[in-house]
């Protein structure tokens, strides 16, 4: 396995096991009144917008700039939350008066875990970095 897919695998598996925890909980979320289509939907661009910004700050990383690396965290950042915002703003003018607030607090939290991750992936990035070059 190559280095991005290594480092790469603890976003897979947390995408793994928040899905398999969803489809196991789906009758409680339900009689809690909780939507698990949102929070399925919420993983997977979690996913999807995290790898991408782990991409940019990967690719910042190895550039011998330093202040390229800042930007491209920067810049990653920003474009997590604008898709976040996005599709926030998207999912409640769809679904009109029926949008689920617990639903949309839920997915804030797994935005916070992605995010736990994907520092921890990126600092284990930049210690391999330090240590080889």
């Amino acid at each position: 396995m190559n280095a991005t897919g290594r480092l790469i695998t603890p976003l897979l598996i947390l995408f793994s096991f928040i899905a398999i925890s969803i489809f196991l909980l789906t009758s409680t979320l339900i009689n809690n009144h909780t939507d698990h289509f949102v929070l399925y939907a919420a993983n997977a661009i979690l996913f999807v917008i995290s790898i991408i910004s782990f991409l940019i700050q990967q690719k910042g990383l190895h550039n011998k700039n330093p202040h390229v690396f800042v930007r491209s965290v920067m810049g990653g950042m920003m474009f997590k939350m604008v898709i976040c915002i996005i599709a926030v703003i998207a999912y409640v003018s769809i679904s009109g008066n029926n949008f689920n607030k617990r639903a949309i607090f839920i997915s804030l939290f797994l935005y916070l875990i992605y995010l736990a991750t994907e520092v921890f992936v990126v600092m284990k990035m930049n210690k391999n970095k330090k240590a080889n070059g």
